[in-house]
This record gives structure tokens, sequence and C-alpha cells, in this order.
């Protein structure tokens, strides 16, 4: 199995406007084979003291496949590549972190 964090930098103000895009996608990318999770996630205000500064401006996909094959073919699936023009003047630049559960 393969976990995957994908931060999403937004631009100021936009991410109302990205998440409401990326809400289109999650059906047909959790429909993909090999899709165990998908879906954002943004922060939330806590009283834990060990939590980091909260950003307006970022996004968190949370995702989980079942091997890297999976992730790879979804990389390139065809709602994919539409989605990316779409979604293109919101971001400011994405991080990916490929975690494998010990």
């Amino acid at each position: 199995m393969i976990h995957v964090l994908a931060t999403i930098e937004l631009h100021p103000g936009r991410r109302e406007a990205f998440l409401a895009e990326f809400a289109k996608i999650v059906p047909l990318v959790r429909a993909e084979a090999g899709c165990l999770e998908y879906g954002p996630s943004i922060d939330v205000q806590t009283d834990i003291p060990a939590q980091g500064p909260i950003s307006k401006n970022t996004a968190v996909i949370i995702e989980k496949w079942e091997s890297l094959d999976a992730l790879k073919a979804h990389l390139v699936a065809p709602h994919m590549v539409e989605y990316r023009p779409k979604v293109r003047d919101y971001v400011v630049a994405t991080k990916l972190q490929i975690l494998a559960p010990q």
C-alpha cells in the first residue's frame, strides 16, 4: 500500500474555488482501480500546542493506493489530465509525500 500527502499551496483567496473544482474529480478518482482513499483536507484551528500555524491558502489531499502502479496510473488518468489546467491559476505549488506504512 502507498500513502500520499499532496500539499497544495494556493493563491490567497482561491481555496474555495479550488476545492469546488477538486470536488468534481473526487468520485472519478475513487472509482479508479487501486484507489483506497482520496479526499481533500484543510487546517482546523485547535488548542494543541504542537500544531503549526494555520494556513488559509493550503489544501492537503490524503490518498491511499493499493500499489505504486495504481498511483502512477492515476497521475495520467484522463480526468486528471483534464483537471490540471482547470486549477492551474489557483495553485502556487504542489508538494508530494509518497509514503509506505510500517
